[in-house]
């Protein structure tokens, strides 16, 4: 893509990404990798640093979120080589024998991070962890993880009702319990199942629906025995448990796709095809609501690798209609609501989101967030108290916006600038780095100018 079409300028307190959308127009062309998905990227990293023995991970993210869950790891005890996407090695210390250590551990921007540490940290007896985050994460609710962690016999402290970091955790002998989680939310569920890992007896939680299952898939590949349930949508584990080192091969990231696939799909004259990206079921729902709009999507070299169902993802344009997406399949795309509304704006008709208000405890108020950042653009969108509600067919005209520090928020943003007219500058583009590095790089590589 020539330069003069995507631009990046830096200053000392940001970056802003401008994308100048040709007269003639563009679209999407080429085949792309993705990075390596965040979810299996920061288990993998967990896993390996609490089972016996070495951990190899391939294809792991290099993003900032992962950063910090090393750095954690790390400070109680656990060898992790340099990151890279070739091959990282984790020299674990056995569950249970995570050292206290000297100084606060930070999470950075990680809400994964912190709250599923707090589950391995709130299981280990006669040791002090301190736990924070940055500005974002100190604002986050942690009380969704802190509630069961308490149930099972965990002492934490904290600011709001023990509900915001920073946290404290005096670690307990835990026992087991059986939750039913008033959300679907595979981050409350992985905290308690790593809790678990050392409570005697078995931990069951049930949720309302079945959110992701990336902790179950890798728990029973390190050697936990864990049973799961899709009639009562439950899970079963018991402890104790002793893990034990695994090769671990991250495929792409489905929520880094989103926005490709979103892109081919909205730009004219679009074929793309993005390689290995995962798709495991609890993680397409962006796939399904997109087929709903009648977006043109084939799966190409499905496959199993390590555990995970892996496809080439074909994308071509085609007229998108409106569509209603509630109920089970939000929680499996919960973070690709902010593509998905872009998506919306191009598509024929009226399209409501709802049964979403777990975006308001994201990085930013994401639907807040989403509605004013596009409706600047031109678009017809309406915050709902658990959604949204666009009208599709307005067109977008380039102009500055912010991304309030949000990475899915700034990608969003540089997806719907492709089909805006004239100029779009993103401000604090800089926040997509916390999944996706290369964000830029990718966005030149895949537009051609008309």
């Amino acid at each position: 893509m020539p330069s003069s079409i995507v631009n990046v300028r830096i200053t000392e307190s940001q970056q802003q990404l401008t994308i100048d959308r040709p007269a003639k127009g563009l679209s999407v062309q080429g085949r792309i990798r993705v990075p390596g998905d965040k979810s299996i990227s920061h288990r993998a990293l967990m896993l390996g640093a609490i089972a016996k023995g070495e951990t190899t991970i391939e294809g792991l993210l290099l993003g900032e979120d992962p950063r910090s869950t090393a750095r954690c790891f790390q400070a109680l005890g656990a060898e992790i080589s340099p990151l890279n996407e070739q091959r990282v090695r984790v020299r674990g210390v056995g569950v249970g024998e995570l050292i206290e250590p000297a100084d606060i551990l930070d999470a950075g921007n990680s809400g994964t991070t912190m709250r599923l540490m707090l589950g391995i940290l709130a299981s280990h007896p006669d040791r002090f962890f301190t736990v924070t985050g940055d500005k974002s994460l100190r604002s986050r609710p942690m009380s969704r993880v802190v509630k069961p962690l308490q149930q099972m016999g965990a002492q934490i402290w904290g600011r709001n009702g023990n509900s915001l970091a920073p946290l404290a955790v005096q670690g307990q002998s835990l026992r087991p319990i059986h939750y039913h989680s008033p959300i679907a939310s595979a981050q409350v569920k992985s905290c308690i199942l790593l809790a678990a890992l050392m409570a005697q007896g078995t931990t069951t939680i049930t949720e309302p629906a079945v959110s992701r299952d990336h902790s179950e898939r890798m728990l029973k590949a390190f050697g936990a025995e864990i049973t799961t349930d899709p009639d009562t949508k439950s899970v079963m584990i018991t402890g104790p448990a002793q893990l034990q080192g695994q090769s671990v091969i991250v495929p792409g990231d489905i929520s880094s796709a989103a926005f490709w696939i979103v892109a081919a799909a909205i730009v004219p004259d679009s074929d793309l095809t993005i390689e290995n990206v995962g798709i495991n079921p609890t993680r397409t729902g962006i796939l399904e609501a997109l087929e709903m709009m009648d977006a043109d999507i084939q799966l190409e070299n499905e496959r199993m690798v390590a555990g995970e169902p892996v496809a080439d993802i074909r994308v071509r344009h085609s007229q998108l209609k409106g569509c209603t997406i509630s109920g089970d399949i939000i929680p499996r795309l919960i973070d690709e609501i902010p593509i998905l509304a872009v998506a919306a704006i191009f598509a024929q008709g009226q399209t409501v989101i709802s049964e979403a208000a777990e975006l308001r405890v994201k990085e930013s108020d994401r639907l807040a967030v989403t509605a004013t950042v596009l409706n600047q653009m031109g678009a017809k969108i309406t915050e709902l108290p658990d959604g949204l509600e666009i009208t599709g067919g307005t067109p977008l005209q380039g102009t500055d916006v912010e991304s309030y520090d949000d990475h899915r928020i700034a990608m969003s943003l540089a997806i719907a600038a492709l089909n805006a007219k004239g100029t779009t500058t993103i401000h604090h583009a800089e926040a997509a780095a916390i999944s996706y590095p290369d964000f830029t790089a990718t966005l030149r590589q895949v537009c051609e100018e008309c």
